[in-house]
């Protein structure tokens, strides 16, 4: 196997890719490509209709990030003529959940392996369904599969992003890749967060709005428990965004324990409203506990190297060996540490040298759980590594 990264400053970088595909005595047998909301995919999406090269994707928050730092973008490839691959692309419509098992079937279908259940699914989508489309899939593969990946995102928040597969790009959908590779897979998917003695339940919820946490308005409730640092107040009763500063104190929901210590998946608050509603970019339940989590620009700094390591000690893998690694990085943890990011990617080449290695920057991560399945989280980190 054979990874090959290839990163985009501008848009003619990307019709210089396709005419150097084309110059290839074969294409890759699977690309994921990931762009600032400002590219356009298409030169790259034609080449794969009219070729059938497995190639998928999304919009990234600002762009991506190879080991020479930040870019536009990035096309991943993957050169595996011994491995199997299938992509696939189904919008939403009325049913997100059905639309990614549709989406999962077709992508195994177009690996040409029906009925096997594949080593990695690679999901992209748009924000929003994460946890229906997770559903979808795992009727397909099942809870044992590892599903990786993340939400499309914009550079505002405005609803710019977009996902593409089969040669072509949606604005509201999934994209799924299933991954059979001739070599090993190796996944680690964390948060980089400490959390405090603080917690409740939820006693009242309305989707992703929390209305109460312990019979209590749940915007007063998470104020006091940041201690005043993300202000909840609103004018008029508008809903007020509160992403930047909610960004070093997202909440958790325990999933496990390893020696006693629990281990959380992390939901941002997005905003507040005039009811004192919190708004989250994950769904919770009623009867669920919530922990304050804290954390701090040095310790996002350093996760992204930190969970590489953790994915070559899970999967017994020395840098040697690995062809490259993929990583998804929460859009909203890249935004708190903008000027620090050279920082971030010298951190992951320390802990993966002359590894190639892209990383995307989303607004919604998901992966695997011990014992709980995959799962959809914010502000998490997760890294995929592939052996030779």
């Amino acid at each position: 196997m054979r990874i090959i990264v290839s990163e985009i400053v501008a848009q003619e970088d990307i019709a210089a890719l396709v005419a150097h595909l084309h110059e290839l005595g074969s294409l890759p047998q699977f690309c994921t490509l990931h762009l600032d909301e400002r590219l356009d995919p298409t030169p790259l999406l034609k080449l794969s209709r009219e070729t059938g090269m497995m190639l998928m994707g999304g919009t990234s928050c600002s762009g991506a990030l190879t080991a020479d730092g930040v870019c536009a973008g990035v096309l991943f490839a993957i050169d595996d003529g011994e491995g199997s691959y299938g992509t696939a692309l189904r919008p939403f419509d009325d049913d997100p959940s059905a639309a990614a098992e549709a989406a999962t079937r077709a992508a195994i279908d177009n690996a040409g392996r029906t009925g096997e259940r594949p080593d990695l699914v690679w999901i992209y989508g748009t924000p929003g369904e994460e946890e229906r489309v997770l559903s979808g899939i795992e009727r397909v593969v099942g809870p044992d599969t590892p599903i990786a990946g993340g939400s499309a995102a914009d550079n505002s928040v405005a609803g710019g992003w977009s996902v593409f597969a089969e040669g072509r790009c949606a604005g509201r959908a999934v994209a799924i890749g299933v991954l059979y590779p001739s070599g090993e897979v190796s996944l680690a998917y964390h948060n980089g967060y400490a959390p405090t003695e603080r917690s409740g339940i939820v006693t009242r919820v309305e989707g992703r709005r929390v209305a109460e946490i312990d019979a209590r308005p749940a915007a007063e409730v998470y104020s006091a428990w940041t201690g005043g640092a993300v202000c909840t107040d609103t004018e008029g009763g508008q809903t007020r965004s509160i992403l930047g500063e909610s960004t070093f104190w997202p909440l958790g929901r325990e999933t496990h324990r390893i020696a006693g210590v629990p281990y959380f998946i992390l939901a941002h608050p997005a905003a507040v409203d005039g009811e004192g509603g919190l708004h989250l970019f994950a769904d919770v339940a009623a009867g669920e506990r919530l922990t304050q989590m804290t954390g701090s620009a040095g310790a996002l700094i350093e996760r992204a190297g930190r969970v590489a390591r953790i994915a070559c000690e899970a999967g017994r893998m020395q840098p040697a060996g690995i062809a490259g690694a993929l990583i998804v990085y929460c859009g909203g943890c890249m935004l708190g540490v903008h000027d620090r990011l050279d920082d971030l990617t010298n951190g992951v080449c320390e802990a993966l040298p002359a590894v190639p290695f892209a990383g995307v920057f989303t607004f919604g991560e998901q992966g695997p759980i011990l014992n709980s399945g995959n799962r959809h989280g914010n502000l998490m980190v997760s890294c995929i590594l592939f052996s030779k």
